[in-house]
């Protein structure tokens, strides 16, 4: 007879319950009896979800673990997402009024069989030509009139424009443990106390103070900064990127809308100040927003006082300082690590979240049913560090484009503080747009055309006029060009507003017209 393989996750929130409920749908363990999932939770310890947004992979996740969209966006006051609108970050405000923004929406450039029309854009008059995005998506119009990315009644995740989600992270966590639990995980309440190391330096059980010593096969850690088990236990050396990334520290609090009804953003507002930048979702009742700094380049009372301008109003936000970095070693002996345990980058929730998914995907497929419990570990460790490398440089990308004149912007524009990688490709940028081969698939997390919306949304100069006779199909172009602005039109008059599509879902009310 076989036996029983388990695994214990040390650790609730959106990390401990997405991974139980992802491995309990994988593994199909409530019609496996040689497999168990066992949640040990803190009921002492909060949930940080300072972000609170997500990248469009999410709605793919929940629909494989059994959540059904309407359910969760009414259960966590989730609103859609459409991308992220950068404010200020090219260049501050200047004297006259001047400001510089642009949008990172999810739709992919419009494309079509052998004619791309990124090498058309670039060859148009900097000067008169529409800004990036709006050129060659219909989502830049939607998304900037606040109309929302589908219609009332369309289908669960489905839409005829690529969405995410901003959410209420600690609702969030409790619908992932209704259905986790739903799905066959063991959910025990009690504090973990500190794991005890076999002979070979693997964890042989940990020790709570509810149910004393508890076992398993495999130990996730999913237990936050504290990193319980892979930091405390293992001793796992934690990796900074602080001579890439230089925030350190965040302000957090969430403020009322002015009034019930008052329009309801669909994308991530990003707006960059002296030292760093400041967030802003909007909720169905609420914006979450928070002040990102460098405690090298802002004092706490400075980035307090950075929020109360922002805000308008005095605020009391939450102060969360943090170290940029990641554990190269994330899965050691019969222990891995997911969430903030393994690493951090910045505090928004999208960019955790999205690592959460990469690794509980990996953990389900490269699961060791028989066998030692790290065989997957050397594999796993080259593809979740590369996974941070690269999104490290991704981060970095909006960040060292910028011609502010602010210390923290200067630093972040010196080309030591930029990796080798990104130095190179920025170098071959120059020549030509960034393609699908400048990536591997599997170690990204980011498209080559979420690249594209960032340079060039800071007008990063990709000089194809020395080869202007080699894209001879301009007419062809500027008629798709037309044609997206058509469309773009179109789409922002017929969709709904996004609050009024939200009201609808939270209402349960019929498609009505917007």
């Amino acid at each position: 007879m076989a036996r029983k393989r388990s695994i214990l996750i040390v650790g609730g929130g959106t990390a401990g319950w997405l991974t139980a409920a992802y491995l309990a749908r994988f593994l199909e363990i409530r019609d496996n009896p040689h497999l168990e999932i066992t949640l040990l939770e803190s009921p002492e310890i909060g949930i940080i979800g300072v972000g609170e947004g997500t990248f469009p992979t999410i709605r793919e996740t929940l629909r494989y673990i059994g959540i059904d969209e309407t359910r969760f966006m009414r259960a966590t006051s989730a609103t859609f997402k459409q991308g992220i609108r950068f404010n200020d970050w090219l260049h501050a405000p200047g004297a006259d009024g001047r400001r510089h923004s642009y949008l990172h929406p999810f739709e992919a450039p419009y494309y079509t069989e052998g004619l791309g029309l990124v090498p058309y854009w670039l060859l148009m008059d900097a000067a008169a030509r529409p800004p990036f995005a709006e050129a060659v998506t219909v989502q830049h119009r939607v998304a900037e009139r606040r109309r929302a990315p589908k219609r009332p009644g369309e289908g669960e995740f489905t839409g005829p424009l690529n969405y995410a989600y901003h959410f209420d992270a600690a609702r969030l966590a409790r619908v992932l443990t209704e259905q986790a639990v739903a799905l066959g995980v063991r959910h025990v309440t009690g504090l973990l106390e500190h794991a005890v190391l076999g002979p070979d330096g693997s964890i042989a059980h940990v020790v709570t103070r509810e149910h004393g010593a508890m076992c398993a096969d495999l130990y996730v850690d999913c237990s936050g900064f504290r990193a319980e088990l892979i930091g405390r236990a293992l001793g796992t050396p934690f990796r900074p990127v602080r001579d890439t990334l230089f925030t350190n520290r965040a302000l957090a609090c969430k403020i009322p809308y002015g009034r019930p009804d008052a329009p309801l953003e669909s994308f991530t507002i990003a707006a960059a100040h002296e030292g760093g930048w400041t967030w802003d979702i909007g909720l169905e009742g609420a914006r979450g927003i928070g002040c990102v700094y460098s405690g090298d380049h802002v004092s706490d009372d400075r980035a307090a006082e950075l929020l109360e301008a922002y805000a308008g109003h005095p605020v009391e936000p939450k102060l969360i300082p943090f170290e940029a970095g990641y554990r190269e070693r994330q899965w050691v002996k019969n222990c891995v690590a997911v969430g903030l345990s393994g690493g951090f980058l910045e505090p928004l929730e999208s960019t955790g979240v999205v690592l959460i998914e990469a690794a509980v995907r990996m953990i389900a497929e490269l699961f060791p049913h028989n066998g030692p419990a790290d065989a997957p570990a050397r594999r796993f460790n080259e593809l979740i560090t590369a996974r941070f490398q690269n999104i490290a440089a991704f981060l970095k990308l909006h960040y060292c484009l910028s011609r502010r004149e602010e210390p923290f912007w200067r630093d972040n524009a010196d080309p030591a503080s930029i990796p080798e990688r990104l130095r190179e490709l920025l170098d071959q940028w120059r020549y030509r747009p960034p393609g699908r081969f400048d990536f591997i698939l599997d170690l990204e997390s980011f498209a080559f055309f979420n690249y594209q919306y960032i340079l060039y949304g800071m007008e990063f100069k990709t000089d194809l006029s020395p080869v202007r006779n080699e894209f001879p199909n301009v007419a062809e172009a500027e008629r798709l060009f037309a044609r997206i602005g058509k469309f773009g039109e179109r789409a922002a008059q017929d969709l709904p507003s996004h609050r009024e599509l939200i009201r609808q879902i939270n209402a349960g009310a019929e498609a009505l017209p917007a």
